[in-house]
C-alpha cells in the first residue's frame, strides 16, 4: 500500500512539473520564433521531449534501453510504431530527430501543444471521416517525404493496452509504397509502465526496438503492411 501510495505520488509530480514546463517553454518558444528558423525552432522544441523523459526518469524511476540504432537511414523514413501510451510520442522524436507525427486532429485543440505540433509539421486528421484521413495522410505525407523529413505514423490508431490487439490501418504501408521511402518498424513495452489511459507511471525499464528497415522498391503495398505489421506485433508481443 505504501508502495503504490508513493507511485501515486511520484506520477502526480511528474504530470505537475510536466505541464509546468511546457507552460513555461512555450512563450520563450514563441518569443524566439520570429528570429530563428523553422529548423531550428523544431530542434529547441524537442529539448521539450527531452525534459519530459528527464523527468520520467528522476521523479519515476523510468529508464529507456534502445535496441537497432544502426538501423536507422540517413533518409528520410515512414517510422511505424506500436502505440501503448503517451510517452512514446516524446522518445520517438529525440531519437529520429525532428519529425512530423500523424495525430488525430483533436489534440491541436489544446493550449501551447498546438502551436508547437504545428511547427512540428504535424499531421493532423479527422478519424471520423476514414477516407479522407487516409488521401491526407499520402498528401501531406507526400510532401513531408519529398522535403526530407521523416513521417511517424501509429499504425493502431489509439493507444491500446498491453494485453489487448487491434488490426493496424494501411495508411503507413500505403504511404512508404507511394514515395518508395523505407519504413523502420519500432516495438517496445511502454504500456507495461505506464497503462493505457490510466494512473499512475510505474518504474522500470523500457526497451525500444527499433528494427531493420523495410525497402519499398519492389514489394506491394499488401507486402509492406503484412511485413511491417508482423513484424512490429512479434516483437512487442516479445517485450510484453
Amino acid at each position: 500500500m505504501l508502495i503504490l501510495m508513493i507511485t501515486f505520488i511520484r506520477s502526480l509530480i511528474f504530470y505537475a512539473v510536466s505541464l509546468i514546463g511546457l507552460v513555461s517553454f512555450s512563450p520563450i518558444l514563441i518569443l524566439l520564433s520570429p528570429f530563428i528558423t523553422t529548423e531550428r525552432l523544431q530542434y529547441l522544441i524537442t529539448f521539450y521531449n527531452k525534459f519530459v523523459l528527464l523527468c520520467s526518469r528522476y521523479i519515476c524511476g523510468l529508464h529507456y534501453k534502445i535496441e537497432g540504432l544502426e538501423n536507422i537511414k540517413d533518409e528520410a523514413m515512414v517510422v511505424m510504431s506500436n502505440h501503448q501510451s503517451s510517452l512514446e510520442t516524446f522518445i520517438l522524436p529525440v531519437i529520429f530527430g525532428p519529425l512530423s507525427t500523424v495525430l488525430k486532429k483533436e489534440l491541436l485543440m489544446i493550449p501551447f501543444f498546438s502551436w508547437g505540433a504545428k511547427k512540428m509539421q504535424v499531421i493532423a486528421v479527422d478519424r471520423s471521416n476514414p477516407i479522407q484521413a487516409y488521401k491526407q495522410l499520402i498528401r501531406e505525407g507526400a510532401k513531408r517525404i519529398s522535403d526530407q523529413r521523416s513521417v511517424l505514423i501509429f499504425p493502431e490508431g489509439t493507444r491500446v493496452a498491453e494485453n489487448e490487439k487491434v488490426k493496424f490501418n494501411r495508411g503507413g504501408a500505403a504511404l512508404a509504397h507511394h514515395t518508395k521511402a523505407p519504413i523502420i518498424p519500432v516495438a517496445h513495452n511502454t504500456g507495461r509502465f505506464i497503462k493505457a489511459n490510466r494512473f499512475p507511471i510505474h518504474s522500470g525499464v523500457i526497451t525500444i526496438r527499433i528494427g531493420k528497415a523495410i525497402e519499398a522498391n519492389n514489394l506491394s503495398k499488401r507486402e509492406l503492411y503484412e511485413t511491417s505489421t508482423n513484424w512490429i506485433e512479434s516483437q512487442r508481443d516479445i517485450l510484453l
